[in-house]
């Protein structure tokens, strides 16, 4: 079994108010690293002073965008214990996202222990105001000195964290959503089911364009045929339409939401089916024209659910459920939050403890 081996920190820092966390301002006193290389591997696993990363200027990933991520977090429960959120479905995507990008993958008992580890040494560090969480993000890229485009022969995993607020800090509010026309994230064969910075980075150009013409994020469109519904910003999309639960299927260019397969689950204890099928921007179009449109909302790891409450397209606004919170999504973000918080059962098994130190 591999050692972890653990560094305390010298100089602890003062933690931030809890009330004040924002998202990626702060991050606690330590972090995991652990190096690969072809010869052995992954190796020298550690958790140590939080600092910064030393990288040369010709590292891979600086030139080739060799880099994968995961986000997840862990959250206070009532009764003061700290516990992750079906911390194994990440281990296994970001392997899946470090195959496609050439990366090594880490054997799953390592990368589940490396993170309870890490997190059981910054346990301190998961606030306990309502809605606020410790935000994990590990993440790895090929840290090889090289400029010629191969397989990669040495690579860097990192994990580090962040207490972050709650998403909705005044509530959970709808937002106004536009269907991107010009731009697309991904294409079938391509990288849009891995969880890799390149993705995001393509996303920013139709996301400052939304922002300027008043909408808070983006609903992309397939690259093939520019017709279907794949994401909305950076979390996977779900609707509400007459009386039936649909979202576009994995199609290969779609990010495999862990929160979207947690929800369908959750769904089908409950006797209520979700169709997994392509969905035709002018089908949602008719549908909220029509008023079949009851509910949508983003769902992801940040928010858990964000309710769309306008959607435009080609110069065409509509307004979904009168622009308030949905009874479904509402519910459906409760009973999510509830496990995730430790606040109500956990039928599925999909919490992990985190023991106390």
């Amino acid at each position: 079994m591999t050692e972890i081996k653990i560094t305390r920190t010298g100089h602890p820092q003062q933690k931030p108010n809890q009330n004040h966390l924002g998202f990626g301002k702060y991050y606690s006193d330590h972090m995991f690293i652990m190096d690969y290389t072809a010869d052995e591997g992954w190796h020298n696993a550690r958790i140590v002073p939080f600092g910064n990363l030393s990288l040369h200027p010709a590292a891979v990933v600086l030139h080739y965008a060799t880099e994968v991520f995961e986000g997840l977090k862990a959250y206070r429960r009532p009764d003061g214990g700290v516990q992750l959120f079906r911390p194994t479905e990440n281990v296994k995507r970001l392997n899946n996202s470090a195959r496609r990008m050439g990366l090594p993958a880490i054997d799953e008992e390592l990368s589940l222990r490396a993170l309870t580890t890490f997190v059981q040494v910054e346990q301190d560090w998961v606030p306990s105001a309502p809605g606020t969480s410790l935000y994990l993000r590990p993440f790895m890229y090929a840290s090889e000195v090289n400029l010629a485009l191969h397989t990669i022969k040495e690579a860097t995993y990192v994990i580090i964290a962040s207490p972050v607020a709650s998403y909705f800090p005044d509530g959970m509010k709808p937002v106004k959503i536009m269907i991107e026309d010009r731009d697309v994230r991904a294409v079938r064969g391509g990288t849009g089911e891995a969880k890799c910075g390149g993705n995001y980075a393509a996303s920013n150009r139709a996301g400052e364009h939304a922002e300027e013409l008043g909408y808070s994020q983006v609903l992309w469109l397939d690259g093939v045929e520019r017709k279907y519904i794949e994401e909305v910003g950076a979390m996977n999309v779900m609707f509400k339409i007459d009386g039936k639960i649909v979202t576009p299927k994995l199609t290969g260019s779609i990010l495999p939401g862990i929160t979207r397969k947690s929800a369908i689950e959750l769904l089908a204890s409950r006797g209520i089916a979700v169709e997994e099928r392509l969905v035709n921007a002018e089908e949602l179009f008719a549908a909220a024209q029509s008023g079949k449109l009851e509910e949508a909302w983003g769902i992801g790891t940040a928010a858990i659910i964000s309710p769309i409450g306008w959607l435009a397209f080609e110069g065409r606004e509509y307004t979904v459920g009168d622009g308030r919170i949905g009874k479904f999504s509402q519910e459906l973000y409760d009973a999510l939050s509830g496990i995730q918080w430790g606040k109500t059962p956990d039928p599925f098994g999909w919490t992990v403890p985190i023991p106390t130190k």
